[in-house]
């Protein structure tokens, strides 16, 4: 399968090396294709690894997911084109995060109805947004090691379908995928990252994951 990555980053890096480790042909998009780090990342990563614009990613991608800093993806999907996008599932691991103060914790952007998971489905009306992978840190996104068995992975859309093929990738990355409804619940999910950074500051440890029990 042909994935493409908008976002050459920590987080982009990371799902990207998860997908060619489970052999899939991956190409990393950057606002520039001369961006030194998306260049830095394909010559590492081996023959199955490319890099482009966030344009070319999102051609590229059978499956394309957004991986930008989460204030500036909008925007990466203006430079992707909407329409490169139709008909694909678009995994959003994406946090609308305002970081510009340092901590304690950056501040959430936008509120119940006006999530970036609903943001990016009006942008793209022709895809199927899956909000997944943003309630982890990058080190822990592919296969973690954790005491208790696999953690949880939450996420939403409003296609079915879209949601089942995000679930089976979660499990190849080793996660329990847990559906909590349609893109309307992203605003959840994306307060559940700064969940996750409150505990993992007052701990100093960044090595956790969430994890749901049943009965």
């Amino acid at each position: 399968m042909n994935v493409g990555i908008l976002g050459s980053g920590t987080v982009g890096q990371a799902l990207g090396r998860a997908f060619l480790t489970l052999e899939h042909q991956v190409m990393l998009g950057s606002r520039d294709a001369e961006n030194p780090k998306g260049i830095a990342w394909m010559k590492q990563s081996g023959a199955r690894a490319s890099h482009g614009t966030f344009a070319q990613a999102a051609r590229f991608g059978e499956i394309v997911v957004l991986a930008t800093l989460g204030v500036a993806t909008e925007d990466a999907i203006r430079l992707a084109g909407p329409e490169h996008f139709s008909g694909k599932v678009a995994l959003d691991a994406t946090n609308p995060l305002d970081s510009s103060k340092g901590m304690p914790p950056p501040v959430l952007v936008g509120g119940v109805g006006d999530s970036a998971g609903e943001k990016h489905q009006r942008l793209l009306p022709g895809a199927h947004v899956v909000k997944v992978f943003n309630t982890v840190g990058s080190a822990l996104m592919f296969r973690p090691q954790l005491p208790g068995g696999p953690p949880s992975m939450f996420l939403c859309g409003n296609d079915a379908a879209a949601k089942k093929r995000a679930a089976e990738i979660c499990k190849d990355f080793g996660w329990d995928a847990i559906d909590v409804g349609g893109i309307g619940a992203a605003h959840y999910l994306e307060a559940m990252c700064l969940v996750w950074v409150l505990a993992g500051a007052n701990s100093n440890n960044w090595n956790q994951a969430f994890k749901l029990l049943r009965k």
